[in-house]
């Protein structure tokens, strides 16, 4: 693909999203009422701001889910400490009530524009930011390029390319280019990813490992916790958290089978999504199954077979109910969800194979015995009921994953050593604005 090939794919895309721009309303608000969007907030998907911008220079932190956002708050605080403004922006409804009470007292929060040239630039004439930090694998070329416009520097931090993305990527290289060529740096995960992100037209590219691994372990609420404990009493538990489509009807399957041999068994399951609440409870109780909903506070009793965890931001809760957890999104070529919370949760560690997108993290667990991947559902039935029958087994893969969060740790000091660099002549711009 050619350079003005590329230039028109992007002026393309430009045109076709300020003519869309008029239209977004109902898609927003079909959005809302399956609970995807605040629908109170919905005008700051437009850009339009949730406060005033503070005097002096201030970045901008955006982080598009529940994990991401976890990870960039240590950032967040660095800068916040260091006397500049920041804002937040978010994805999800369900990261944004994560942050809520995480982030600084004066780091404001709103959600991320729509990737449309009235939305953005009316982000970016409000708050002006002077720096401009994003994570993972957020790539949205129109905000790339107004930002590039404006001249503000782009950092992507604890970046990540997944094969599918790389492939997608690959195919249009001049296109790529023209988008990565516009970050200042590129902070990347592990080896595998800096080396697709120079490939593809980045520079300058290092390696920090993973952010997520400097993180806490998940929080959650002390006192529930003990109440769901001595509910659940010496029942056996296990978890089926971030579970995705399809794979609800598999966990039904393996905690008939296993019941069979441990009749008091309990499993907890989270969808990824909890909007699915619906229908995963109606699929559970299709199949026979007692079911408990958080959601709607319905108590979890001696008869109870599932108890449903479709609340958001209680992960952290639902992953210290039992001694086992298996995790989505891997039983089919999903790609897989991160490992480190429950790692960090202390539960022994379940997946299915596909779960390419988060390869160091599984390579680093397995090779240190402190997971195990499955390859259906007989294999899974056969894994939960091993392990909840093996106590030191299951201890020894607890203490193995927590060994290699400690050994993957230092993410956050070789990022925050990175930024730096492009934070600290903030600090002399707002002390030379005091002056003024």
């Amino acid at each position: 693909m050619s350079g003005w090939w590329a230039r028109a794919t992007l002026q393309t895309y430009r045109v076709v999203g300020s003519a869309m721009y008029p239209f977004m309303g109902p898609f927003l608000a079909v959005r809302a009422r399956k609970g995807k969007e605040d629908r109170a907030r919905r005008y700051e998907r437009y850009g339009y701001p949730s406060a005033d911008k503070p005097a002096g220079p201030l970045v901008w932190f955006h982080a598009a889910s529940v994990g991401e956002s976890m990870a960039v708050i240590p950032l967040i605080e660095r800068v916040d400490g260091l006397g500049i403004a920041t804002v937040m922006t978010t994805g999800t409804v369900t990261s944004a009530a994560v942050v809520k009470t995480r982030l600084p007292a004066r780091t404001f929060h709103q959600y991320v524009p729509l990737d449309l040239k009235p939305a953005v630039k009316r982000f970016l004439d409000h708050w002006r930011p002077d720096l401009a930090v994003f994570t993972e694998s957020e790539i949205w070329p129109m905000t790339i390029l107004e930002l590039s416009a404006r001249r503000v520097p782009q950092v992507l931090v604890n970046a990540r390319m997944s094969d599918r993305s790389y492939e997608r990527w690959n195919g249009a290289p001049a296109l790529a280019e023209a988008l990565f060529d516009n970050f200042a740096h590129v902070v990347a995960q592990s080896q595998l990813d800096a080396d697709r992100f120079r490939e593809l037209g980045a520079r300058p590219v290092t390696v920090s490992g993973n952010l997520k691994v400097d993180t806490d372990a998940l929080p959650c609420d002390e006192a529930e916790l003990k109440e769901l404990k001595a509910r659940i009493g010496t029942r056996p538990t296990w978890i089926a958290a971030s579970t995705h489509l399809g794979e609800e009807e598999v966990v039904a399957r393996v905690h008939r089978t296993v019941a069979q041999r441990m009749p008091n068994l309990l499993t907890v399951v989270v969808p990824r999504h909890p909007d699915r609440g619906d229908d995963v409870v109606r699929l559970l109780r299709a199949a026979g199954l007692n079911v408990a909903r958080r959601s709607a506070n319905e108590p979890l009793t001696d008869q109870t077979h599932v108890y449903l965890g479709d609340t958001i931001g209680e992960m952290g809760l639902f992953l210290r109910l039992g001694a086992v957890s298996f995790i989505g999104r891997s039983l089919a070529a999903f790609g897989g969800q991160n490992p480190l919370e429950p790692a960090m949760t202390g539960t022994a560690i379940l997946s299915g194979q596909h779960v390419h997108n988060f390869r160091d993290s599984y390579r680093n667990l397995l090779k240190a015995g402190g997971a195990r991947l499955v390859r259906d559902e007989a294999m899974l039935a056969a894994n939960v009921e091993f392990l909840l029958h093996n106590a030191t087994e299951r201890r020894r893969m607890i203490a193995a994953a927590s060994e290699t969060v400690r050994q993957m740790r230092g993410a956050l000091d070789r990022t925050v050593h990175t930024l730096d660099a492009y934070v600290f002549p903030l600090t002399v711009k707002r002390d030379l604005e005091g002056i003024a």
